[in-house]
C-alpha cells in the first residue's frame, strides 16, 4: 500500500530512484548527479510520477517518498551466473571471504584451475546481494581482450560511454553511489590491467567492494588474498562426488573407502570430482578408478609441476576419450567461442552436420558434462568452462582443425554482425551482448590482411559498437575494417567513420590524423574523388572542431591541404564539391567564416542529397550570420538544421557529431536572440535525443538561460554540476564551458553574494585558460556584460567608465555581445557617465536582434529619459520572454509599481537595490 493506506503506484526502478531523491528534497540537478542522467532525464521522470500520483507539485510528490524505500529500489548485482546444481562445501572459505568483505577494498580468491573459485565468487555475491543496496555486477573476463576490461566492466553494469568524460570516471560515477560489489572472475590472463584498473577505481571511490579470482594475486595495494585449497578429504570431497553422482543415478550407492580413495587420487580438485561423478551411473566407483588409473600413471612423470594439473588433464582427457568421434568432433569444435554458443553458433562450426544431429550431440555432451547449459530469455546457450575448453583447443591443434573452424568461425561472426546490424533501431541489444564477445575475437583472429569476411565483421561490429555507445572501440573496429577492406574506397570510408566516431570522443587529433591517412590512401589508389574528399574533411576539422588541434596543425597546414584538395577534385563530382564549398567557407577559421562562402555551401550540400551534408554546412551558416550580427537568423537557421537531424539515424557516427552539434548550437542561437524560453526548450524538443549517452555538459548550456530568466539557484546547482564534472574529468580543455561558469557569477552577483561572485568569475577564467576574460573568444563578451549588469545592480559605479569600455569591445565571437552592448550602454546612464547617450545609439541596432536586448535597451532609455511608459515597456518585455528578476528590476524603477518588484525580487532571492539603482 501507498500513502494513507492508498494502492501502491506502479513505477519502474528509475522512477522510483528519483523518488526517493524527491523525499530528500534534492533538485533535478542534484537528481541528475547522483542518478549519473541528464537533467532531461530526470525532468521527464518526475512529470511521470507527477501523472501517476496524481499531484499537482513536488511538494505533494514528498508524501509518496516513503513508496519508494522498498526493496525494489535497491540496485540488483548484475550478471551472476545461476547454477543447476547445489553449493558443496567450502562453507570455511565461504566464511572466510565474507570476512574479508566486511570493508571496502579488494579481495581476490587464488587457486589453478578447477578449484571452484567462479562457483565461490557467485554464492559469495548472491548471498551478500542485499548488503550492497548501490548493486554491481558480475564480470566474467576469460573472453575479455587486452585492453577491454573497462568496456566489460561497463557492459556488466549497463554503463555507456559519456564522451568526453573518459570511462573509468563514469564507472567511478556508478559505482560511488554507495555500497556496491564488483566481481571480476579469471582475472588471471589480464592480471596487470585488471590490477591498474582496480587500484584506480578504489582509489576513486571508497565506497567499493570488489572480489577478484585469479591464478594469481592482483598485487593491487591492499589486497586480502584467499587461497582455495583442494576440497578436505574425508568429508566435503566425498560429500559432493556422492551429492553430484546422485543427480545422475538417484540410487548410487557405493563403498565409502572406494569413494574416499578415487577423490584423492583426483587431488580434492572439484572439478575433476564433479566430472568424474557424471559417469559413476554407468561405470560405478570401482570401473571410474580403472578407467582413470592409467591416465594418472601416464601423466605422473609430465612436465606439468603441479599434481593437481596433472590430475585434472587426465580427467578431463579420460572424460574426452570416453566420447564417441562425432561427440569429440564437436566438442573440438566448440572450443573456439569464448563467451559461448547457441545452436546457430555450434551448426556453424561442425563440420556439415545437420542441426538436428548438432542439437542431439550438444545435449550428450550436456549430458556427460562437457558443455554448461543455460537459458538466456527464450533462448537456449552453452559454454565450456574454461579448463575443458583449453584442453578441447589442444585436441582441435591435434587434429589439424584449426584453420577450417576458424574460417567457419569467422563467416558465423560475420553473418551473426550483419543480421544485428539491420536490426539496429529494434530489438537487437540483449543478442549482441551474448555474442559480442566471440565477435571481438573472431575480428581479432583475423589479422590486419584484407579478407572479404574479416571486413564485414571489422565493419558490422563498429557500427554495432558505436550504436552501443562504446565510442573508442568502435573507432578501431573501423579502422581494422580500413585495413582489411582490400578496396581502397571502402578503405577511405571505414578510416572518414573512424575519424567522426574520433570527433565524438572529442579526440580531435586522431580524427585529423585517419583523414589524412585516408587521403594518402585515396592518393595511392589513384581515387581523386575521394582524395579530395578527405583532404577537405580535415580542414573542415581542423577548424570547426579546433580544440586541442592548435599543436596538431602548423599555422598555413589548413590552407595547403585546401590547394591540394582543390587540385585533386573533379568539378562535377556533387561530393567533392560539397566538402570543398564547406572547407573554403571554413578556412579562416570558426569566427571568419564568410556568409556567401558558407551560402554556398549549403547549396551544394543540398545538391548531393545528403541530410547531414546540409546540416553540417548549416552549421557554418549559421556561424556567420552571427559574425555579422545575425542574431534572429542564426536561431532560425539553428531551428532548421536541429529539425533535420532529428530524423537521422543517430547510430551513424558522422550523424551523430552533427546532431550533438546541433543540440547545443540550437541553444546557444536562442540564447543570442534573446529567446530564453527557446533555449530553455531545446532539450525538451521531441525527437532530439543524445546519441553520445547522456553528454555531460551538453545539457548544461541552459545555465545561461536560467540566469537571464531569474533562476538563479538552478543555474548554479547546474553550474556547480558542470564545474564538478569538469574537475573529475582531468580539467580537459573545454573553453566553451567558461560563460556557463561567468552566468553562475551573474546569478551570485544578482542573489548579493559577491564573494561568491568573485569565485566563479575566477572560475570561468580558469575554464578558458586565461588570466584576463578579454583573452578569450567564447569568454570575453559575456563576461563583459556580468560585470557590468552586477555592477548596475550592486550600485558600485566607481569602475563604471571601465566596465563599460569592455561592454563596448570589439568581440571575435558576437554570441553575447547584444547582451555586452547594452548593459554597458544602461550602465553608462545608471552611473550617469557623459557619453552614456552616445552608447545608447552606438547599442541600438541590437535590439531588433535580441528579445533580451530590446528590453534592456528600452528599460536604460526610459531611465535616461525619465519615461515611465518606456520603462514599462521593458518590464512588459522582460516579461514575454520570462526573465522575471529583470522584470522585477524595471519595476522598482516606476513610483507606482516599485514595491511589486521589490516584493517580485525577494521573491527570487535577489538582494534588493536601493532606489532609482536596479
Amino acid at each position: 500500500m501507498g500513502v494513507h493506506g492508498a494502492p501502491r503506484v506502479d513505477v519502474s526502478e528509475r522512477e522510483s530512484e528519483v523518488l526517493s531523491a524527491i523525499g530528500e528534497h534534492l533538485s533535478n540537478v542534484q537528481i541528475a548527479h547522483r542518478l549519473h542522467i541528464s537533467v532531461r532525464t530526470v525532468e521527464s521522470h518526475v512529470s511521470s510520477l507527477l501523472r501517476k500520483y496524481g499531484a499537482a507539485n513536488r511538494r505533494e510528490l514528498v508524501a509518496h517518498a516513503p513508496d519508494a524505500a522498498s526493496p525494489r529500489s535497491a540496485r540488483p548485482i548484475l550478471g551472476i551466473p545461476a547454477s543447476p546444481t547445489s553449493f558443496v562445501g567450502r562453507e570455511r572459505e565461504r566464511d572466510a571471504v565474507l570476512a574479508a568483505l566486511g570493508e571496502p577494498g579488494l579481495v581476490t580468491v587464488v587457486g589453478p584451475g578447477g578449484m571452484g573459485k567462479t562457483r565461490l565468487a557467485a554464492v559469495v555475491a548472491g548471498g551478500t546481494a542485499a548488503s550492497f543496496p548501490a548493486g554491481g555486477a558480475f564480470v566474467d573476463l576469460v573472453p575479455v581482450g587486452s585492453g577491454l576490461v573497462a568496456h566489460a566492466v561497463a557492459d556488466a553494469l549497463g554503463v555507456v560511454e559519456r564522451p568526453p568524460t573518459p570511462l573509468v570516471r563514469t564507472l567511478l560515477d556508478r559505482l560511488s553511489a554507495g555500497r556496491a560489489l564488483l566481481v571480476l572472475d579469471n582475472c588471471e590472463q589480464l592480471v596487470d590491467e585488471v590490477g591498474a584498473l582496480v587500484a584506480e577505481m578504489l582509489a576513486g571511490s571508497p565506497g567499493l567492494f570488489v572480489l577478484a579470482t585469479s591464478r594469481e594475486r592482483l598485487a593491487v595495494p591492499g589486497e586480502r588474498v584467499i587461497r582455495l585449497p583442494p576440497l578436505p578429504l574425508a568429508s566435503d570431497a566425498e560429500r559432493l562426488f556422492t551429492h553430484r553422482a546422485r543427480a545422475v543415478d538417484p540410487e548410487f550407492e557405493a563403498d565409502p573407502s572406494a569413494v574416499s580413495q578415487l577423490c584423492a587420487d583426483l587431488d580434492g580438485m572439484p572439478l575433476a570430482i564433479e566430472l568424474a561423478a557424471s559417469r559413476a551411473g554407468s561405470l560405478g566407483v570401482d570401473g571410474l578408478r580403472s578407467a582413470l588409473d592409467d591416465r594418472l600413471r601416464l601423466l605422473a612423470g609430465g612436465r606439468h609441476h603441479d599434481p593437481r594439473h596433472r590430475s585434472m588433464r587426465a580427467v578431463v582427457g579420460w572424460s574426452y576419450e570416453l566420447l564417441d568421434p562425432d561427440e569429440r568432433s564437436l566438442f573440438r569444435r566448440l572450443s573456439v567461442f569464448v563467451g559461448g554458443f547457441d545452436l546457430d553458433a555450434a551448426v556453424a562450426v561442425s563440420a556439415g552436420m545437420s542441426r538436428s544431429t548438432v542439437a542431439d550431440l550438444v545435449g550428450r555432451l550436456a549430458d556427460k558434462s562437457m558443455v554448461v547449459h543455460h537459458r538466456q530469455a527464450a533462448t537456449s546457450r552453452w559454454r565450456m568452462l574454461e579448463i575443458l575448453r583449453a584442453f578441447a583447443r589442444d585436441e582441435l591443434a591435434g587434429a589439424g582443425e584449426v584453420d577450417d573452424v576458424g574460417r567457419r568461425r569467422l563467416a558465423w561472426a560475420a553473418q551473426t554482425a550483419a543480421d544485428l546490424e539491420d536490426r539496429i533501431g529494434g530489438e537487437w541489444r540483449s543478442e549482441f551482448d551474448a555474442v559480442v564477445d566471440d565477435l571481438r575475437a573472431a575480428s581479432a583472429s583475423a589479422g590486419p590482411a584484407p579478407d572479404p569476411t574479416a571486413y564485414r565483421l571489422a565493419r558490422s561490429l563498429a557500427h554495432l559498437t558505436f550504436a552501443k555507445r562504446a565510442f573508442v572501440e568502435a573507432r578501431e573496429h573501423y579502422r581494422a575494417a580500413a585495413d582489411r577492406a582490400g578496396d581502397p574506397r571502402a578503405a577511405v570510408a571505414e578510416l572518414r567513420r573512424a575519424a567522426a566516431t574520433a570527433i565524438a570522443v572529442s579526440d580531435q587529433v586522431a580524427a585529423f590524423q585517419l583523414l589524412l591517412d585516408a587521403a594518402a590512401l585515396a592518393e595511392a589508389a589513384g581515387a581523386d574523388d575521394l582524395h579530395a574528399v578527405a583532404l577537405a574533411e580535415a580542414v573542415i576539422v581542423t577548424h570547426r572542431f579546433s580544440v586541442g588541434l592548435t599543436s596538431a596543425v602548423p599555422p598555413g597546414r589548413a590552407s595547403v591541404l585546401l590547394q591540394q584538395a582543390a587540385a585533386a577534385a573533379d568539378p562535377s563530382d556533387l561530393r567533392a564539391a560539397a566538402m570543398l564549398a564547406a572547407a573554403r567557407a571554413w578556412e579562416r577559421g570558426a569566427d571568419e567564416v564568410d556568409p556567401d562562402l558558407a551560402r554556398m555551401a549549403v547549396d551544394a550540400a543540398q545538391r548531393v542529397g545528403e541530410p547531414h551534408l546540409v546540416a553540417a554546412a548549416l552549421d557554418a551558416l549559421g556561424i556567420a550570420a552571427t559574425r555579422t550580427g545575425r542574431m534572429r537568423e542564426a536561431h532560425r537557421i539553428a531551428t532548421d538544421r536541429l529539425r533535420i537531424v532529428e530524423s537521422l539515424p543517430d547510430h551513424e557516427p558522422s550523424v551523430a557529431v552533427e546532431m550533438v552539434d546541433a543540440h547545443y548550437v540550437a541553444a546557444v542561437y536562442a540564447l543570442c536572440a534573446g529567446d530564453l524560453p527557446a533555449a530553455l526548450a531545446v532539450g525538451q524538443r521531441p525527437g532530439v535525443t543524445d546519441p553520445l549517452g547522456e553528454h555531460p555538459y551538453l545539457g548544461l548550456q541552459s545555465v545561461q538561460a536560467l540566469a537571464l530568466s531569474g533562476r538563479f539557484p538552478e543555474a548554479i546547482e547546474r553550474a556547480t554540476t558542470m564545474w564538478d564534472d569538469w574537475r573529475r574529468n582531468g580539467s580537459p580543455v573545454q573553453e566553451w564551458l567558461s560563460p556557463h561558469a561567468a552566468a553562475a557569477a551573474l546569478a551570485h552577483g544578482m542573489l548579493g553574494d559577491l564573494e561568491q561572485f568573485e569565485v566563479w568569475r575566477t572560475r570561468a577564467c580558469e575554464l578558458a585558460r586565461v588570466d584576463d576574460p578579454a583573452a578569450s573568444r567564447y569568454l570575453a563578451a559575456f563576461s563583459a556584460f556580468v560585470d557590468a549588469r552586477v555592477a548596475i545592480h550592486a550600485g558600485r559605479f566607481a569602475d563604471a567608465a571601465r566596465l563599460v569600455d569592455r561592454a563596448f569591445a570589439g568581440f571575435r565571437r558576437r554570441w553575447h555581445e547584444s547582451y555586452a552592448r547594452v548593459t554597458g550602454a544602461e550602465l553608462a546612464v545608471a552611473a550617469a557617465l557623459p557619453d552614456a547617450s552616445d552608447r545608447l545609439a552606438a547599442a541600438a541596432h541590437h535590439g531588433p536582434e535580441n528579445d533580451w536586448a530590446a528590453a534592456c535597451l528600452a528599460r536604460a532609455r526610459g531611465r535616461l529619459d525619465g519615461d515611465p511608459a518606456a520603462i514599462a515597456a521593458a518590464a512588459a518585455g522582460f516579461e514575454r520572454i520570462g526573465a522575471r528578476a529583470e522584470r522585477a528590476c524595471a519595476l522598482v524603477l516606476l513610483p507606482d509599481r516599485a514595491d511589486e518588484g521589490r516584493a517580485e525580487l525577494r521573491r527570487l532571492g535577489c538582494a534588493v537595490p536601493r532606489p532609482g539603482v536596479a
